[in-house]
């Protein structure tokens, strides 16, 4: 398979690695800077740039005709344009806000904590991010998606504030410190008891490999889609 990488840093030089040892070809690496580039090189396109330019780089691969998995965060204000523009050019298209295989489990774990405490209103839920200090977005991509889905599927939430607490409002804490891949805890706390689920990522190993493994999945595909199409989850 022949792969564009779009966004050339850390993340893309770790998908490149973990690219050539599954068997396939990086045709394309593309840095923040760069314009001029044929994306019709390539079969499928992996997108982890920076959020200014990643709706460009989604646009650009599905008015091409292909297939592309974005993992970049702090763009969505863009995702339905980018989804109306997949199901225009009849193309395929993944976003996620983490690609690690556990990280989708903890995801549908999350969806079912909050369906179970919904009911137990002594209980408020809190929480923390904590990412290495060249991350741009605050808070994480995947502490949003996990504050939504506490929201879609616990309703004394209705919103989620950064460092803010409030009748109705999950507060996320984000932290910068160095070399920390990802960490994500949710908490839910009364006055006797309190209750933990977290995801600590080790290293970029297996963001890198999901994102790779989506690519694999989406090829001769069309549609939108998510990591839990790709895992047959949730």
């Amino acid at each position: 398979m022949k792969i564009a990488l779009l966004g050339y840093g850390r993340m893309g030089k770790t998908i490149e690695q973990i690219a050539i040892n599954r068997g396939h070809d990086i045709v394309l690496k593309v840095d923040k800077d760069d314009n001029d580039y044929d994306i019709t090189k390539a079969d499928v396109a992996i997108d982890f740039s920076i959020p200014t330019v990643a709706f460009n780089n989604i646009s650009n691969c599905l008015n091409n005709g292909v297939p592309v998995i974005s993992g970049t965060t702090g763009w969505l204000e863009n995702y339905d344009n980018a989804v109306e523009l997949c199901k225009e050019k009849n193309g395929a298209f993944i976003y996620t806000s983490n690609y690690s295989l556990g990280v989708n489990i903890f995801f549908e774990l999350n969806k079912t904590l909050a369906k179970m405490m919904s009911n137990l209103k002594q209980y408020n839920v809190t929480m923390e991010e904590i990412h290495h200090t060249q991350k741009l977005d605050a808070p994480s991509g995947t502490a949003i998606s996990l504050a939504n889905d506490i929201i879609t599927n616990n309703e004394n939430y209705k919103n989620w504030k950064l460092d803010e607490n409030g009748e109705s409002i999950i507060p996320i804490v984000a932290k910068r410190i160095e070399d920390v891949p990802g960490t994500h805890t949710i908490t839910y706390i009364s006055e006797v008891d309190t209750i933990n689920i977290e995801h600590v990522a080790h290293n970029r190993q297996g963001f890198a490999l999901g994102a790779v493994i989506a690519a694999e999945w989406i090829v001769g595909k069309t549609g939108v889609f998510t990591m839990n199409d790709v895992l047959n989850i949730g």
